[in-house]
């Protein structure tokens, strides 16, 4: 949490920024942000890896009252940047509203996580239209489904069994990608927002739980051609 509040008080912009560029307020309109400025370089590794950070806050949601002509600014931002990373990964709510497509005209894949039990299912056809209205919709954008990955399972059974079951057959029915590598829920992903660290780098994190998701990423990596 100290490590999101120091971004915070970085005075740098965050995506609420972005997606507020341009609005238009009587007297005023707010200026269009350098793509750049949002960046924060959170951390590099001696082999030249790197992990940089576009951090949210909590006044987005006051960018969903007055959504008008705002999803196109965030693909805007990663199209000038997007030639200095191999991969960016953009975090939204599976809701529908001006972030869902904003995030949809920004990306080439989807990637879905479901948690296997049965209310976090049952909404999964509802991709099905969200994709279709938004290929009708936008058919200069490319957008491809990664795949659904099973997110937090716990080996809960029978019911995570049945869940899982109910996926696959709509994942045969509508021909999705199901990864084959499940990423296990391990409360290292709490403690890791408090500590500001992702799980490879908290503290106690056991290691298989590291591995599980390390074998997710290579899985993943290899699905999108990375």
């Amino acid at each position: 949490m100290q490590a999101y509040e120091a971004i915070l008080n970085a005075s740098k912009p965050t995506v609420w920024d972005i997606f507020e560029q341009g609005t238009k307020m009587p007297g005023r309109t707010a200026a269009r942000l350098d793509p750049r400025d949002p960046v924060h370089h959170y951390k590099k590794w001696t082999d030249g890896a790197l992990i940089h950070l576009i951090p949210s806050q909590l006044e987005l949601a006051f960018s969903l009252k007055n959504p008008g002509n705002k999803e196109r600014h965030l693909s805007r931002v990663i199209r000038e940047i997007e030639g200095d990373y191999d991969l960016i990964l953009i975090d939204c709510a599976p809701t529908e509203s001006v972030l869902t497509t904003a995030a949809y005209l920004s990306s080439d894949w989807l990637l879905v996580p479901v948690k296997p039990e049965y209310l976090s299912t049952i909404g999964l056809p509802l991709l099905v239209n969200s994709m279709r209205d938004f290929k009708t919709e936008h058919e200069d954008n490319v957008l491809e489904l990664a795949g659904v990955v099973f997110n937090a399972a716990s080996d809960y059974l029978p019911e995570e069994a049945l869940a899982k079951e109910g996926v696959r057959k709509l994942a045969k029915k509508y021909g999705w990608h199901v990864f084959g590598q499940e990423v296990e829920y391990s409360r290292s992903y709490p403690k890791g927002a408090r500590e500001g660290l992702p799980i490879f780098r908290t503290s106690y994190s056991r290691s298989w739980k590291v591995k599980n998701f390390e074998l997710f990423a290579e899985e993943f990596a290899k699905r999108i051609g990375l």
